[in-house]
């Protein structure tokens, strides 16, 4: 286990390296030059104010959507439910949508921006609740309902961008999920509520395990479960919100990386948990990385080169690939 843990962490590393070398502006060998404490001035913004916290958020915003998904699979008892097809994420952007459009959030009041995807992650999931009703354990009603309940946030979104497309501008982002832009008031906003949050998940790594035994023998344990799967929820969705105020809505993290940590650490949720951490933050920041040497291609090769890749738009395709080989690998699949 502990070679296991080794081998993430060098996996983290790695992509950490290659995200700082693929941004465009800077060589391989500028980076190094800076790291080793050279670099003119213009190189030194570049690589310490911009490349250096992308990567970093995109670390954060990875390890919060793993935990979440794991969290949100143990308690629901649903290897299907995931931030993105539970409500959560599509709630908590437009939480984020609707108060940047209000005016009562923005960039420059990034901590209302995640108060207010926090709001609409919690709504979207209380709607999937009260949808799934007492079946709500039940797999596939469960992911149907989700579907249904994101369509119509997603559908509630689309209508404020509508509204008022002058006033959102960028907001669109948040839509598909991106690292761009991202600087240290970003970081410094992330990093103490995911780790707030996933100290707290993984203080319930062991009423966790008991749900996904089931509720009858979490009972027999002595587990209160509906007070168990309120607090494991309030936790997925306040990880969730956090990373989706920093970098949007990044599609299939939350659902597939839980399928990896079970693979490679088991059932143990106290090692599961840490491990989807590092597995999460190993997704985004390689994903980011590949996004940003397909732009670099993309510069080369298209007309104006302006072109930008986000990483939720590669997250969401080669997620949805995994997806359908796991559905057809598995297609009866249960905790």
């Amino acid at each position: 286990m502990r070679r296991r843990f080794a081998v993430l962490v060098a996996l983290v590393v790695v992509c950490a390296g290659v995200e700082l070398v693929a941004g465009r502006g800077m060589s391989p060998a500028a980076v190094a030059d800076v790291l080793g404490g050279g670099g003119d001035p213009v190189q030194r913004h570049i690589l310490l104010r911009l490349r250096l916290p992308r990567m970093l958020v995109a670390l954060g915003a990875g390890a919060s959507l793993g935990v979440a998904g794991l969290v949100l699979q143990s308690a629901l008892r649903n290897p299907l439910a995931g931030p993105e097809v539970t409500g959560v994420t599509p709630g908590a952007v437009l939480g984020a949508v609707t108060a940047t459009g209000l005016g009562f959030a923005g960039w420059e009041s990034p901590l209302a921006v995640v108060v207010a995807a926090c709001v609409g992650g919690c709504a979207g999931a209380a709607l999937l609740w009260l949808l799934a009703g007492r079946g709500g354990a039940d797999p596939e009603r469960t992911a149907v309902h989700g579907v249904l309940v994101s369509a119509v946030l997603g559908g509630l979104t689309a209508m404020v961008l509508l509204v008022a497309p002058g006033e959102l501008g960028s907001v669109v982002q948040w839509l598909v999920g991106t690292t761009e832009g991202r600087v240290w008031q970003h970081w410094h906003l992330l990093w103490p509520w995911a780790l707030v949050w996933t100290a707290a998940a993984w203080l319930l790594a062991g009423p966790l395990t008991l749900l996904r035994c089931g509720d009858d023998i979490a009972t027999a344990a002595g587990l209160s479960t509906r007070a168990a799967r309120r607090l494991a929820l309030l936790c997925a969705v306040a990880l969730t919100a956090g990373a989706v105020a920093a970098v949007g809505a990044l599609g299939f993290v939350g659902l597939l990386v839980p399928h990896l940590a079970l693979a490679v650490f088991g059932a143990d949720l106290s090692r599961a948990l840490p491990g989807a951490a590092l597995i999460g933050a190993a997704v985004v920041c390689g994903a980011d990385a590949a996004a940003q040497l397909a732009t670099r291609l993309l510069t080369v090769t298209a007309a104006g080169g302006s072109l930008t890749l986000p990483v939720g738009a590669l997250t969401t395709c080669v997620g949805a690939a995994l997806l359908l080989v796991v559905v057809r690998r598995a297609p009866d699949r249960t905790f």
